[in-house]
């Protein structure tokens, strides 16, 4: 299996279904944090379940709250296993340390596809593609 080296934001491993959205995502007005269902109109996942999935996208978006809601997703047992990024922002970054979830970044987003199961570790700083 070829090894897609990354940059590690917040340490961990995870292994699951991907699930990609190719716009970014604000966390704070745009997932429900007591269901993990994206609730932003109009965006593509709109109606997607977050909970143990591979969350990859381009990078968040928004409020500074969003670090929070990341936070109360996992408190809530509804968070991503891991997020993987194209440029991780500050957002995302803390709320993923808050929540104790691997995150990841420095690829690009376009190479995954929803469904697909892959492994992050982001104690090493690589993601294997499983499927």
């Amino acid at each position: 299996m070829k090894k897609i080296w990354v940059r590690v934001i917040s340490p961990g491993k995870a292994e699951g279904e991907v699930l990609v959205s190719r716009e970014p995502i604000n966390f704070y007005l745009g997932v429900d944090p007591n269901r993990g269902i994206v609730v932003e109109r109009n965006h593509e996942l709109e109606g997607k379940c977050l909970k143990d999935k591979i969350l990859v996208f381009p990078r968040g978006k928004g409020s500074t709250v969003g670090s929070y809601v990341i936070y109360a997703l996992k408190k809530n047992g509804v968070a991503p296993l891991a997020m993987v990024n194209e440029k991780t922002d500050v957002v995302v970054a803390a709320g993923c340390i808050l929540a104790l979830i691997p995150c990841v970044d420095g690829v690009k987003v376009d190479q995954f596809r929803s469904g697909e199961r892959i492994s992050v570790d982001a104690d090493r700083g690589f993601i294997l593609r499983l499927s």
